[in-house]
């Protein structure tokens, strides 16, 4: 019989590794004169999207890319974003990225205020590691995607917001309650 590699795909407590090769690194989480924040750095290997058109309510996000090319579209309006570049998201606007460069796409991605970002990139590790995802990245089981849903803070651009408050805030909560864990 064939002996079987180990692969490690989380390689400490504040680094991501996906089994597809991409990487999200906690870079630090505080609060300054502008409050509370988030700050990590993704590294996507693949070319396309990165994210499904989505909005938040009160998060301000930013990107600021270090390597590779990142096409923004927010409220509709497309533009491809450098190194050295920064995209910045307000509440409210619809926005969805892609890598869109031949090289590994490296960028610095801030939120403010935090909500539960982090939490839903490691429950996105969690079970792309366990083989729970799609090929489009969405969770096979809905107890999965009302938890995902939860720690994204936000609302995908496709579907009314009351909806997916009741449908997949009720999974969410029904989830919980069954013990489903991010970690």
């Amino acid at each position: 019989m064939a002996e079987v590699e180990q692969v490690t795909l989380r390689t400490d407590a504040n680094q991501l590794r996906f089994p597809d090769g991409k990487t999200v690194t906690l870079l630090e989480r505080g609060s300054d004169e502008w409050g509370d924040f988030l700050r990590m750095e993704h590294q996507i290997p693949q070319q396309g999207a990165i994210n499904s058109p989505h909005w938040h309510p009160i998060i301000v996000e930013s990107f600021e890319v270090k390597q590779g090319l990142l096409k923004g579209i927010v409220d509709g309006a497309e533009r491809v974003f450098g190194a050295g570049e920064r995209l910045t998201i307000h509440p409210k606007q619809v926005h969805q990225f892609f890598n869109v460069g031949e090289e590994t796409l490296t960028g610095i991605h801030e939120v403010r205020p935090p909500g539960f970002h982090w939490e839903m990139f490691k429950l996105h590790h969690k079970l792309a590691c366990e083989g729970k995802l799609s090929l489009k990245g969405t969770p096979y089981h809905p107890f999965w995607l009302g938890m995902l849903w939860k720690y994204g803070d936000g609302y995908a651009a496709d579907a009314p917001a009351i909806v997916q408050k009741v449908l997949l805030g009720g999974l969410a909560r029904l989830a919980k309650a069954l013990g489903y864990r991010v970690d």
